[in-house]
């Protein structure tokens, strides 16, 4: 008997339907063949589910078949990979053997999961992106691990049901197919919190004590979406400012926490949970490969760029991390989006983060700190030369974070600044006069203006140019200099409420270029 089933496989962020076709063949004793065959390209692991099938359904009190069972897989062209396909296979085998009634297929019904030998039924990544496939493919039904379904109700057009083993799954499908309702109810979608919008923060920008400059800048990169690095001696307080930057950023929108949690699903990092709500920031180690830091793999997932997609990317101590893995960021940095390509697959994951990268301004790091500096000028040059020309460009804001003051650690005399609350609101007012003046053109930042874009809301006056040009030549900036200048500009100017840039924009903006004016000349 035939019997047929669906799954889904998931490349990239996206997930593929399955056609899981089983059929039953007695076969003569001397035949040695094995019970069960898959084919349709499967993976090591897919290929190893047949004694994990077998364990789960015997343990699980029910009868598997004594004839030799024919699994396909299709699209036949298309690798599917991972232990997602067991249950499918395991319930196309039941139903082809009768014990799931009177059909041939299980219509409108999509399963995935993995079986213990006990018959229990365990998560899997991109759970998400297949309840999403499911409802574009107008799938009504998803069985799924009990772990999965708290993201996978988000899809509110796919009834879900969690289950916890064959057993569950089977007898869900027994009702499904007679028509009669479920024993085990579908899992409800649960609330969608408001990403931190009531929730005071953990940390806070009022604990860090001075750094006035560093503060307004990080504003001014959180409310333009623009990357930043900080470069002051250690002990300066650069990670403790980068820690803090995710607060001030606006909070999330439905869509992005749904594009979020599709990464970090298929990434495996869901943990149980339903939509990822808060900004990730993440903080790879300078030892990370470049396929740590942009994804890869036979079939490639998402590395760190994509998992701080909406997010915060923090490199800790620039200049040490390999400079292949760092050259890898220029197109992510400027397309908001990393393609990796292999023999028999391209993917896509999509990268829309703000970079925060801190250094020392020299090897020793107490270069201009006013403690002794043993290290000689061509020492500081090739140290800072780690970093490319090409990838400095791509990095809107150079900020000087000096050693903190006695005064100013004490707090005497010294304003406290505002708590991450209040400059959380100046940036989301910058952020809506930013949309409703480019919404049009159909981005959402000053960060992402193209040239076009530039010429258009970024027009100078003759005081204003002039202070530009003067700053081009003397500093040797490039074309893409230039170009974050006038838009760094545009954010300081929206943070103001201002109409058009100033002069006093532009000269901030040309400040925040301290590597230029200092180590480029």
């Amino acid at each position: 008997m035939l019997f047929l089933t669906q799954s889904a496989a998931v490349f990239g962020i996206d997930a593929l339907i399955v056609d899981i076709e089983a059929n039953l063949q007695p076969h003569k004793n001397e035949e040695k063949l094995p019970p069960i065959i898959v084919v349709g390209l499967p993976d090591t692991a897919v290929r190893e589910s047949k004694e994990r099938i077998r364990a789960a359904i015997h343990n699980s009190g029910l009868f598997f078949p004594l004839d030799k069972a024919t699994v396909n897989l299709a699209p036949a062209d298309v690798r599917k990979e991972g232990a997602c396909f067991d249950l499918p296979i395991a319930l196309s085998i039941l139903g082809a053997n009768g014990d799931l009634g009177k059909s041939e297929s299980l219509e409108d019904v999509l399963s995935i999961g993995e079986l213990s030998l006990d018959g229990r039924v365990r998560p899997v990544r991109g759970a998400l992106s297949i309840a999403l496939q499911a409802r574009d493919c107008d799938i009504k039904y998803l069985i799924i691990p009990e772990e999965n379904a708290p993201e996978a109700a988000v899809v509110k057009e796919v009834t879900v049901y969690p289950v916890t083993t064959l057993r569950d799954a089977a007898n869900i499908c027994k009702d499904l197919i007679a028509g009669r309702p479920t024993e085990i109810p579908p899992a409800a979608p649960e609330p969608v919190k408001a990403a931190s919008k009531k929730e005071k923060p953990v940390v806070d920008f009022c604990e860090v004590r001075g750094q006035q400059t560093a503060k307004r800048a990080l504003e001014v990169a959180s409310a333009g979406g623009h990357n930043i690095l900080l470069i002051g001696p250690p002990g300066s307080g650069k990670t403790m400012l980068a820690k803090r930057f995710p607060t001030i950023l606006p909070p999330l929108e439905f869509e992005e926490s749904l594009e979020i949690t599709k990464i970090h699903s298929v990434a495996g990092l869901t943990g149980g949970n339903g939509l990822v709500t808060e900004r990730q920031f993440r903080n790879p180690h300078h030892t990370i490969s470049q396929a740590g830091l942009i994804g890869g793999g036979s079939i490639p997932r998402p590395g760190e760029v994509s998992l701080a997609h909406n997010g915060v990317l923090f490199l800790d101590e620039l200049p040490e991390f390999e400079r292949t893995a760092l050259e890898v960021l220029r197109q992510p940095l400027e397309d908001k989006e990393v393609t990796i390509s292999r023999a028999a697959i391209s993917l896509t994951f999509p990268a829309s983060f703000t970079l925060v990268a801190s250094m020392n301004p020299c090897p020793c790091g107490y270069h201009g700190s006013g403690r002794e500096c043993f290290c000689n000028p061509f020492q500081i040059q090739r140290y800072v030369g780690r970093i490319s020309g090409p990838l400095m460009d791509r990095i809107d804001i150079h900020v000087d974070v000096p050693a903190v003051k006695f005064e100013e650690l004490r707090g005497r005399g010294v304003p406290e600044g505002d708590p991450s609350d209040v400059i959380r609101k100046r940036v989301v007012v910058a952020r809506k006069i930013q949309l409703e003046r480019l919404s049009g053109e159909g981005i959402f930042s000053n960060s992402a203006m193209r040239p076009a874009q530039i010429r258009r809301f970024c027009v100078l006056d003759k005081e204003s140019e002039s202070m530009l040009e003067s700053a081009m030549m003397k500093q040797g900036l490039s074309a893409r200099a230039h170009d974050r200048i006038l838009k760094v500009a545009r954010t300081i100017a929206d943070l103001e409420g201002a109409q058009r840039i100033a002069p006093e924009h532009i000269s901030e903006a040309i400040n925040y270029r301290s590597l230029d004016k200092n180590y480029w000349v």
